[in-house]
């Protein structure tokens, strides 16, 4: 296994000790499977954390865990390593965690299991449940700071959240929504990825208060959770057209949108409206194409500068205390798309 790291970096950066990345290196029998591949993964994160072993300055170690589709773990690392040599006065190198669908109770296990093993702050995308919620209290209590983003824990003790205001988002969706289909009278179906992300709860219910305030009459249907996946999506939008064949626009704070394009495509027509979020390498070819009216994004590099800063301030790398400021929403179009890699 050819490397340029110490067995103590790897072990560090793999959370395992130093004798089982010796066992690993040299193919020695003992070592289960998954932590081989945690080991082989650590050199991985190490070669693309390289320039961060030749700063000076403090050095802090984090944990980003994350429970998402895996577009999305593609999306938070490259922000996140994309950052990193960016950030003064301080040296960050980050640990991942990171999966699509988490077993009961196994996130939690690994939020403990980071107290066992130390760290300078763990940036959190989880859901907002009573059980999560009680392991960030014990990383607060063991002196490990969390930084929840993209969806939030408003009920933990967490450092700070840093992302976009989400019910200003949901409301900013059915503004477009109620403004492009005046003089249609056609219902609205709003899809979750799932009901216990305080994120896209937030914004489902800056949506619903925003189109009763505007004053229409016009029927929105909630659909079922999809798990933010594209197969999910694609049966609950080809029921939901069946049963509510007037639909004429779709809001997707969740997710799963090539697999709900799918299904209007084999019903024979397109949305009048449909409203996305985040520019992923998918959602920009929806929104290329026209499938997509609009997507409501935010820049996933800034979240992670802001969780970074509120790090350094907690540990007096910078001066004072600090309050991230809500992550800018970008209404996105076919006509002002950025150029280049998408999320």
């Amino acid at each position: 296994m050819a490397h340029r790291f110490s067995i103590r970096e790897i072990a560090r950066q793999a959370g395992v000790s130093d004798a089982t990345v010796d066992r690993v290196i040299h193919a020695r029998a003992g070592v289960r499977a998954g932590t081989i591949g945690q080991v082989k993964q650590a050199i991985v994160d190490l070669e693309a954390q390289s320039t961060q072993l030749e700063l000076s300055g403090r050095q802090f170690m984090i944990d980003v865990v994350v429970d998402a589709p895996a577009r999305f773990h593609m999306a938070a690392r490259r922000a996140l390593e994309a950052e990193l040599p960016l950030l003064r006065p301080a040296a960050f190198r980050a640990r991942f965690h990171m999966r699509e669908r988490w077993a009961a109770g196994s996130l939690v296990l690994e939020l403990d299991a980071i107290i066992r093993r130390g760290s300078h702050g763990v940036l959190l995308k989880a859901p907002d449940t009573p059980e999560i919620a009680a392991a960030v209290q014990r990383l607060f209590q063991a002196g490990i700071p969390v930084v929840t983003f993209v969806t939030d824990l408003p009920r933990s003790p967490r450092l700070a959240y840093v992302g976009m205001d989400n019910r200003a988002a949901g409301a900013t969706a059915a503004y477009l929504m109620n403004s492009w289909l005046v003089g249609c009278h056609g219902s609205v179906a709003v899809t979750l990825s799932s009901g216990i992300f305080q994120g896209e709860e937030e914004r489902e219910m800056g949506f619903r208060a925003t189109m009763r305030s505007l004053g229409g009459r016009r029927d929105v249907h909630y659909l079922p959770a999809s798990d933010g996946l594209d197969s999910t999506a694609y049966e609950l939008m080809r029921t939901a057209l069946a049963e509510y064949p007037d639909l004429s626009g779709v809001y997707s704070p969740g997710g799963g949108n090539p697999g709900l394009a799918r299904a209007w495509r084999e019903a024979g027509h397109m949305p009048k409206v449909f409203i996305g979020h985040d520019l992923n390498p998918e959602n920009a070819l929806l929104l290329a194409d026209g499938t997509l009216s609009v997507v409501l994004h935010h820049k996933l590099q800034g979240d992670m500068h802001s969780a970074c800063r509120a790090l350094m301030h907690f540990h007096g790398a910078l001066p004072g205390g600090w309050t991230p400021p809500p992550t800018p929403i970008d209404v996105i179009t076919p006509y002002n798309m950025p150029l280049g890699p998408h999320r």
